[in-house]
């Protein structure tokens, strides 16, 4: 492994070395990398849409491509992270699907000779659960928020049959397995080198969103709750004005290091930018809209050009808009 590259953050805290010159970029620029929506499979050789990265020392991620799932990104299209502890790994991110997820084990294998001793769901769709079969068969535990694992349960039958869908062949070994323990609010665990607080700090994009706090690396998993690269979708059961209450927890952990749940790692300005940032812009034109009389047909065309370079937002910009129409219509 090549030696990690020194770089100076702007911050009150000590600031650690980062791996990759890519990845670096993407923290010290005002724009977000270079978009992969685009790009083809970066990793070839493996059903992985990229190679695990070193992001700060012992914090390693396998960056998704910023896409819908497709068959030629197998579904890859989040990040999968892993901790290597000194006492044992942590996964975050079971994959889309078992093939994903024992090639994730493959790569880890090759890093360290520690087992995995624990895979951690970061809220409860596909891209973080469908793999957990997988890590079930490695008798490893799997963690989730309890709504996280009570979606799932409710809707994994109709979550299963959209992947197998799209993966066709490579959807071959995967079956609905939840998590084998829940948790409300915070679960702390020590392990090896690293104190890590798994923490659900309200509602957000989906049900029983978690983030993973490092904080004496001051690095953040953040999972769903931010965005930079992609426009972030908005569900039916997205509740935007809840996301900005839980958006201040996240501000408030005051984070160096923000690994999103798609994109690159990156920093706090650049997910309020395009998360905190976007929703309230959003939220602030459809507001004018509904005073102004204003019906569903003409908020998919409130303005949202600031936002239009992102990857996906020719997919989600005019739903994300009808759909906070219809929310806002009863606040």
């Amino acid at each position: 492994m090549s030696a990690p590259i020194q770089l100076q953050i702007p911050t009150a805290r000590t600031v650690l070395p980062l791996a990759v010159s890519l990845l670096a970029a993407s923290l010290l620029t005002a724009a977000p990398a270079a978009a992969s929506e685009q790009i083809a499979d970066q990793y070839p050789q493996s059903v992985l849409y990229q190679k695990p990265v070193e992001v700060i020392p012992h914090v390693w991620s396998a960056i998704g491509a910023t896409a819908p799932p497709t068959y030629e990104n197998s579904g890859h299209n989040n990040n999968l992270s892993f901790l290597v502890t000194g006492a044992g790994v942590i996964v975050i991110n079971a994959g889309a699907c078992a093939q994903l997820a024992e090639a994730l084990h493959e790569e880890i294998r090759q890093i360290t000779d520690e087992p995995v001793r624990l895979v951690i769901n970061e809220n409860g769709q596909g891209h973080a659960m469908l793999g957990n079969s997988y890590w079930a068969g490695q008798q490893v535990p799997i963690l989730a928020q309890s709504y996280a694992a009570a979606e799932f349960e409710a809707h994994g039958g109709d979550i299963l049959a959209r992947m197998q869908d799209y993966n066709r062949d490579k959807a071959e070994g995967t079956d609905l397995q939840g998590p084998t323990e829940t948790f409300e609010d915070e679960k702390v665990i020590e392990m090896g080198r690293f104190r890590v607080e798994v923490k659900n700090l309200g509602p957000a994009h989906a049900p029983g969103d978690i983030v993973v706090w490092l904080p004496e690396q001051s690095l953040v998993i953040s999972g769903d709750m931010a965005f930079h690269e992609r426009l972030l979708p908005i569900f039916e059961d997205t509740d935007t004005a809840a996301w900005l209450d839980s958006w201040e927890g996240f501000e408030a952990l005051e984070a160096t290091y923000v690994i999103p749940g798609h994109g690159h790692p990156t920093n706090m300005d650049q997910v309020r930018r395009y998360t905190k940032d976007y929703l309230v812009h959003l939220r602030g034109e459809i507001r004018t809209l509904i005073d102004a009389g204003g019906s569903l047909k003409e908020a998919y065309y409130v303005d949202q050009a600031a936002f239009a370079h992102l990857d996906t937002f020719e997919q989600l910009a005019t739903r994300n808009a009808g759909r906070v129409f219809e929310q806002m219509e009863w606040e």
